[in-house]
């Protein structure tokens, strides 16, 4: 843990100077298919996601349409994913639910959201979000990472780093709070490698690798070129005697 404490404000300002607006990367065409999005990235990840549902949401973007392929039918379209049985298992479950309890509309209510199949506090936290606006952090891999290594958010399990964050993270920046740390730990601040050379936030960041100016960007590769065959005859040649 960091002997010093993170300085948050500009922490985020970085941050949204970086990406004024962060989206993410799930795609979806209402607050249903974005729940279904959301519950199929499990171990998945968002580009798998994506290929699968986009044939998918065409057809089914209402917790009826789901219904009416059944199990096996939603398992043809989502087969591509992780775990693929167990979540269509989930989605067809879920969208029943939605169904006798919600009158088909998904719940702006974290209790709701977390009864129903296959939605966990990461998922609700997400449809939160993304869906109704909430200031809510889903702490997956990136951000539980990132909230450690960074030291803005030291936690041993993902509720602390969750708890944390929402803690100290300023009420203008909570809205998209979510969204610009799983970027920043998905694609800058990554586990093996972090590049720390074209952080915005290297400046506040207490992570003790970090190196003075930054860990640099790994060193380009020379290319060389091979010699032209007509070069090759030629050295060949000029190494056999009488030639």
């Amino acid at each position: 843990m960091p002997k010093t404490r993170v300085d948050v404000e500009r922490f985020y300002k970085l941050l949204a100077e970086a990406t004024p607006i962060p989206k993410g990367e799930l795609e979806f065409i209402n607050t249903f298919t974005l729940l279904v999005a959301v519950v199929l990235s499990a171990q998945a990840t968002d580009v798998s996601v994506n290929k699968a549902t986009e044939p998918l949401f065409k057809i089914a973007d209402t917790p009826a349409k789901i219904l009416a392929l059944g199990e096996e039918g939603l398992s043809r379209y989502i087969k591509s994913i992780g775990l693929y049985r167990t979540k269509a298992k989930n989605v067809i479950a879920l969208s029943r639910q939605l169904i006798e309890k919600h009158g088909g509309e998904v719940p702006p209510d974290r209790e709701a959201l977390e009864a129903l199949p296959g939605v966990g506090r990461k998922t609700a936290n997400v449809v939160l979000n993304t869906a109704f606006g909430e200031p809510t952090i889903a702490v997956d891999t990136h951000i539980f990472r990132l909230g450690n290594r960074t030291g803005i958010a030291p936690g041993k399990t993902p509720r602390e780093v969750e708890d944390k964050l929402v803690k100290v993270t300023p009420a203008h920046y909570a809205r998209h709070a979510h969204h610009w740390l799983i970027l920043h730990g998905r694609y800058v601040c990554k586990a093996r490698r972090p590049e720390c050379w074209r952080c915005p936030i290297a400046e506040v960041c207490r992570f003790k690798g970090k190196e003075i100016g930054g860990i640099e960007p790994p060193p380009a590769k020379k290319t060389v070129r091979p010699s032209s065959s007509r070069a090759r005859a030629k050295a060949r040649r000029s190494r056999t005697p009488g030639a």
